[in-house]
């Protein structure tokens, strides 16, 4: 659902299948089975939204649609000239079929297909693979682009951030005793308290005693210690109260929507552990590189509001252009609500939650570390999941567009320039066939500049 913090249910609440229990014996009544359930609704929403895509349409097929109806009647056309001035039968064939020979869209037909060819190919070296070329063409429009949070700008998983004590207290001391409790337990916020306490004083001791407090912590005993971790009220249970300074870094921690546990032991409250799902350390610099290339960001996120007001202020994300607390559906409705704005719309995202919206968004970009579904909903997939390449997704896709324009642009003016001398019976088709080869090789060779492509990473 987009939170990055395990979230506590109670009795009566309501819990999506699927739904990891971290911990403790569980019972829940099944109130929508098959078609009715949460993943099948979710599932029935990448399918509207993927085929009410359109599909593009190839520029060099419009363009062929009237450029040759138009040579073969200019061809007609000579023939019927040179025949009505009596130049005779040989000549006037000859001059319309160097017409034709010279008008020959090879260059016409190859100016899309070999640029879309080495463009998926150099991004496919890049770490970004794209669904079909059809992707790339759809790229050149897009001005804004919606991100999920968890997985996408951050890690996905809690990390131990920030080590308070009070006045002369040992944080390594601090990290031992409540990292060799929190070892033992298997939640997601215990894991990372554990995880970090590791790296920072190495092996951990192990526990005397263990006991999970449901809804508060752990206690336990550690090296003859008789320790607590957990929320305050656990703390404050056994007259144990944060002095004022901790009780201030950890309001502080909260307000920034991360989470702060507090440690005792040999009954005396003297620290907080902070933990929080990271920010990526590229995601920063990813979001700089898209806004340059002209995108607005949007963070669209199930998380809560100060997570995500918190998360965007260190990215670079203006705070109007944060959406939080939003279920799947209503993911899809955001990035409808942009389209209907006049907005393009691509949306990056990993989770199962998003794989609708990616599908409805006029380009998708899943992160290579995601779930299945999201991949198989989107347009493209970022295999190193480093958001940085989106942006290297983007300028590909433009180079690409360029290039197909500009091999267009050649091959349509060759013909154009060459066609008034076939029809004065200037050129002879023999050599009208070698300059009409040349023109092919020239987009060939223009699509292959494509391989010489930079990442900025």
């Amino acid at each position: 659902t987009g939170e990055s913090v395990p979230v506590e249910v109670r009795p009566g609440d309501a819990v999506t299948g699927a739904t990891v229990n971290a911990g403790g014996r569980l019972v829940v009544r099944a109130t929508r089975v098959g078609a009715d359930t949460q993943l099948a609704q979710m599932a029935r929403l990448v399918e509207q939204a993927q085929t009410g895509k359109a599909q593009a349409q190839r520029l060099a097929d419009r363009i062929s649609g009237v450029f040759v109806p138009i040579v073969i009647a200019l061809s007609a056309g000579t023939l019927g000239f040179w025949l009505g001035t009596g130049a005779g039968a040989a000549a006037a064939f000859t001059a319309a079929v160097a017409v034709l020979i010279i008008a020959c869209p090879c260059a016409l037909g190859l100016a899309t297909p070999t640029a879309l060819l080495v463009g998926t190919g150099r991004g496919a070296q890049l770490g970004i693979l794209i669904k079909g070329p059809e992707v790339l063409e759809s790229t050149r429009r897009i001005d804004t682009i919606v991100l999920d949070k968890t997985g996408t700008i951050t890690e996905g998983r809690m990390s131990l951030v920030a080590v308070h004590v009070a006045e002369g207290e040992s944080e390594q001391e601090a990290l031992r005793l409540a990292g060799a409790l929190e070892h033992a337990s298997e939640h997601p916020i215990a894991q990372a308290i554990a995880r970090g306490a590791a790296e920072h004083v190495g092996e951990l001791p192990t526990p005397e005693d263990f006991a999970n407090v449901e809804g508060l912590g752990v206690q336990g005993v550690v090296d003859g210690h008789a320790v607590l971790v957990g929320r305050p009220k656990l703390l404050a249970e056994w007259s144990q109260y944060l002095p004022v300074d901790l009780e201030r870094k950890l309001e502080e921690a909260q307000a920034a929507g991360r989470t702060a546990v507090a440690v005792g032991w040999d009954g005396k409250a003297r620290g907080v552990l902070v933990v929080a799902d990271v920010i990526k350390p590229t995601s920063a610099q990813a979001i700089a590189q898209l806004r340059r290339l002209g995108l607005t960001p949007v963070l669209l996120t199930g998380d809560h509001q100060a997570v995500a007001h918190s998360v965007a202020a260190e990215v670079g994300i203006a705070p109007e252009q944060v959406i939080a607390e939003v279920l799947p559906a209503d993911k899809v409705a955001v990035v409808k609500r942009l389209q209907a704005e006049g907005k393009t719309v691509a949306m990056a995202g990993d989770g199962v939650n998003d794989a609708a919206a990616l599908a409805q968004a006029d380009l998708g970009l899943a992160m290579g570390t995601g779930t299945d579904v999201a991949i198989e909903a989107s347009d493209l997939t970022l295999v190193r999941g480093d958001l940085r390449v989106a942006a290297d997704a983007i300028r590909l896709a433009r180079r690409t567009l360029r290039t197909i324009k500009g091999n267009l642009f050649w091959a349509f003016a060759y013909n154009v320039a060459a066609l008034p001398l076939a029809a004065m019976g200037l050129l002879n088709p023999m050599i009208a066939g070698a300059a009409m080869a040349f023109s092919s090789v020239f987009v060939v060779s223009n699509s292959l500049r494509l391989r010489r492509f930079k990442s900025l990473l």
